[in-house]
């Protein structure tokens, strides 16, 4: 039976809890965005996600949205910050002056609630949640009442994410959401970029405008793209800021990324409610890229395409959504 821990503790300054289990650890941040900031293989050495450096911190806290795993609601893009729902025209502040946009949303950056920490014979586990009121923030912008809960556990199988939103108040509330997860390449102390090759489990490009918006229209992968759907490819080959349909394959929804020096994969299995993919690599910029699964696509609201096709996901009161992804080593 693998020893496990849940403590709190301090990162870099900041209140974290830490989860220990068998070979792994796990560091989750509550009061900056519920983020899981680490996740490591303390036997090997290899850090799974990007970490702020000693010094970095203070980065950090002013963009939390490329490092570790932020929860971004709702994700990615909404033209000039209008957000149409049910007849209502909700105005989300812009924050992208260059494409006049609002960009991901308000709950990556805010203190999010501690419920539970702490361990079993076989995990640990941490819950934080946001709850959200007429008291609350974020119902300045988006007026539903809801709580977002997730829970992080860790084992032997790797580190596990429960997600869970639920709807408490009396119209019908969108349900949009997506993971900026920051994933390491390199991972493993010794290697290079260049050992690193990835596979996403991804149909269609969506044709983005000059404001990063879909224009509605679907495109044919390059070949690369192909090989980033089959085979796998360096994942620095050229920038990429690109909006994918994602297609499940075997039942999972999930990228994986392989060292090819040692032979060992990082898989990132994320649920099949996920509907579309975002990848991004920060100018083809080696160290870091960011698989994000995305329930829905990018400025939904604002297109006529069909729901169920798009994400554009919905809950009636009392309604629940929930997904679980994981991340382990095959």
């Amino acid at each position: 039976m693998s020893q496990c821990s849940a403590f709190e503790g301090i990162y870099q300054g900041d209140r974290a809890i830490y989860l220990r289990a068998d070979r792994y650890e796990a560091v989750m941040l509550p009061e900056i965005g519920g983020n899981l900031i680490a996740f490591r293989d303390v036997e090997s050495g290899y850090r799974f996600l990007r970490e702020p450096e000693m010094g970095e911190m203070e980065r950090f806290r002013q963009n939390p949205g490329v490092w570790g795993i932020p929860v971004l609601f709702p994700p990615n893009r909404y033209e000039d910050g209008k957000f149409p729902w049910n007849g209502k025209m909700y105005q989300l502040p812009v924050n992208e002056p260059e494409t006049g946009n609002r960009l991901h949303g308000f709950v990556h950056g805010i203190p999010w609630e501690m419920e539970q920490y702490g361990h079993s014979g076989r995990e640990s586990f941490v819950v934080v949640a946001l709850n959200v009121d007429e008291h609350h923030p974020v119902y300045r912008y988006l007026p539903f009442r809801f709580k977002i809960q997730l829970r992080y556990s860790l084992s032997a199988d790797g580190l596990c994410q429960h997600l869970k939103i639920r709807n408490y108040g009396e119209e019908t509330m969108p349900c949009l959401l997506a993971f900026h997860t920051a994933i390491n390449a390199p991972f493993v102390p010794g290697s290079r970029a260049q050992d690193y090759r990835v596979k996403l489990t991804i149909g269609s490009r969506w044709e983005l405008n000059e404001r990063k918006l879909p224009t509605g229209i679907l495109q044919p992968l390059s070949l690369q793209e192909e090989l980033l759907r089959d085979e796998g490819i360096y994942p620095f080959y050229e920038a990429m800021d690109n909006h994918y349909t994602a297609v499940p394959r075997n039942g999972r929804n999930r990228m994986e990324l392989t060292d090819i020096r040692l032979g060992i994969t990082l898989v990132y299995d994320v649920g099949t409610s996920y509907k579309q993919w975002m990848f991004w690599n920060n100018s083809a910029t080696e160290g870091f890229f960011c698989p994000e699964p995305q329930i829905n696509l990018v400025n939904a609201p604002n297109t006529d395409l069909p729901a169920d096709e798009i994400g554009l996901f919905s809950l009636a009161p009392g309604e629940i959504w929930e997904e679980v992804g994981r991340l382990y080593m095959k």
